[in-house]
């Protein structure tokens, strides 16, 4: 069920792709089924060397070419474009870091500042600390990190900012029409709009066990089948709420160690 304001959009095209693919099916088998009628050997006992002469066939070939570049140039092409080159302010969007490693995904939040901490690969410690944020920089001290667990406001712009750790896996929010790979080396940008809350899809579905899931849709080793996240869409003073609580425990946590 579609979950995000963009979704809709995607839906129609996929529809539409999917209606050509049908007609070309139905189309192709009954050309099969009849050529075997009409070149049967009881009809055609001797081969002919001249072939079709009629265009009957180079019209089809035009027709369905035609009806590709529609889909391709007018609905494909616009959507992908509206995607990536239309992206909100990132200072009226929530934004947070996915960085996906074999077989988890790390969520990245820079807390009531808006601002990333630095991280540093001689800090990263799989257990306690998988970004390698450094608690020391001003920016980082109330930096939210979860494990497999995303968390996002309803009716808000999210742009989440993509990368992995290891090798090549595939953000898939199957809801929100979201999927993109996460390329070692690479930060690679993405933004959608939640448009329902995870207690209304609840109710929706009939569920009250559902949760939004995070798959790797990119084969990335034996645990592949594991990697998965969760996601959770809140309202906003949820969502509010929810951040507030895991800054106060990073307080918390700070003063014990001190």
């Amino acid at each position: 069920m579609p979950a995000s304001a963009h979704a809709a959009e995607v839906d129609q095209t996929m529809i539409l792709v999917h209606i050509l693919m049908g007609v070309l099916f139905v189309g192709w088998i009954l050309f099969f089924l009849y050529v075997l009628y009409r070149f049967r050997q009881g009809r055609s006992p001797v081969a002919s060397y001249t072939g079709a002469t009629g265009k009957t066939s180079t019209y089809l070939e035009i027709a369905v070419a035609v009806a590709e570049g529609i889909l391709l140039v007018g609905f494909s092409i616009p959507l992908w474009a509206k995607r990536v080159e239309e992206f909100p302010p990132r200072e009226q969007s929530v934004v947070v870091r996915v960085v996906g490693e074999q077989f988890a995904w790390n969520i990245h939040y820079p807390g009531a500042d808006g601002k990333f901490g630095k991280t540093d690969i001689a800090k990263i410690d799989l257990q306690t600390n998988p970004l390698g944020l450094d608690r020391t920089d001003p920016d980082a001290k109330d930096d939210v990190v979860t494990l497999n667990q995303l968390h996002l406001p309803v009716n808000r712009n999210v742009i989440v900012d993509l990368s992995s750790k290891d090798v090549i896996h595939s953000f898939n929010l199957k809801e929100f029409r979201v999927k993109q790979d996460a390329i070692p080396g690479l930060t690679i940008p993405l933004w959608f709009m939640p448009t329902v809350t995870t207690d209304e899809m609840r109710q929706k579905v009939g569920n009250p066990e559902f949760t939004y899931e995070i798959a790797c849709a990119q084969l990335c080793g034996l645990g592949h089948y594991s990697m998965r996240g969760y996601v959770t869409i809140h309202s906003q003073d949820d969502f509010d709420a929810w951040m507030k609580a895991e800054v106060e425990k990073l307080s918390s946590e700070d003063a014990a160690w001190n």
